[in-house]
């Protein structure tokens, strides 16, 4: 170590008490983090690029220091979903540091690594004071049945009002209207449980009826229009 002159000719002073860095709370714990390995927890971060082109929502689940689970959802963008792939690859295994000073690709994702960061050293994690955590494997279970994010996606002009596009039950078929014009249901396929029905052998055509639903007054519309195309 390099000590300037005059930092080499000061009278030394003992130092006080020393009580280490303020307990966070980690899987029902209470810990005094001083290195990575004594990081755990799960939790949610979202990102944004520099053009806020896109948006990318991270959930990590780490365990002492490493990151052993990721989840990578992205939207807004077509080049994120490659560098979410990317991504993903390159984010289980290592520890915390090493990640937030790795290149994930995209700047979404970047800039969501560092939000999670931040709270998971701060103890600001979704586990903070679950008994052991969340098991790996977790953060997939937040996708739901048939392993699709959760997307809202609607349309609108002033002078032709709102267009539900997507929800969080699939895709939307048909909206409701009553005799005002006004949206009161919609139809939707869930994509998921249509996909895993023809997987097992169903035709398109039955998995397609079997994963259509409705939602509000559907039944008692007026008039119905696909969202896409009317």
């Amino acid at each position: 170590m390099n000590y300037t002159h005059e930092v080499e000719n000061m009278t030394c002073v003992a130092k006080g008490a020393y009580h280490g860095p303020a307990p966070i709370p980690e899987e029902g714990k209470w810990v005094q983090a001083m290195e990575i390995k004594d990081i755990s927890g799960l939790t949610h971060g979202i990102g944004w690029c520099a053009p806020q082109q896109g948006a990318c929502k991270l959930t990590l689940n780490v365990k002492d220091g490493i990151i052993e689970e990721a989840l990578v959802e992205t939207i807004g963008c077509s080049g994120m979903t490659h560098s979410a792939a990317m991504a993903a690859e390159i984010l289980s295994g290592k520890t915390l540091l090493e990640a937030v000073n790795t290149d994930l690709v995209c700047d979404a994702i970047n800039t969501a690594m560092r939000e999670l960061f931040l709270q998971i050293i701060y103890g600001r994690t979704q586990t903070a004071f679950s008994e052991g955590g969340l098991p790996v494997g977790a953060g997939m279970e937040d996708l739901g049945k048939g392993l699709r994010s959760q997307v809202g996606t609607m349309y609108s002009t002033k002078a032709k009002g709102p267009r539900y596009l997507e929800m969080a039950e699939g895709y939307v078929t048909r909206i409701a209207l009553d005799d005002k014009d006004l949206i009161i249901g919609y139809e939707f396929i869930h994509f998921g449980k249509m996909m895993d029905m023809i997987k097992k052998g169903m035709s398109a055509e039955e998995a397609m009826q079997k994963a259509t639903g409705c939602y509000g007054r559907f039944e008692n519309a007026a008039k119905y229009i696909d969202p896409r195309v009317e």
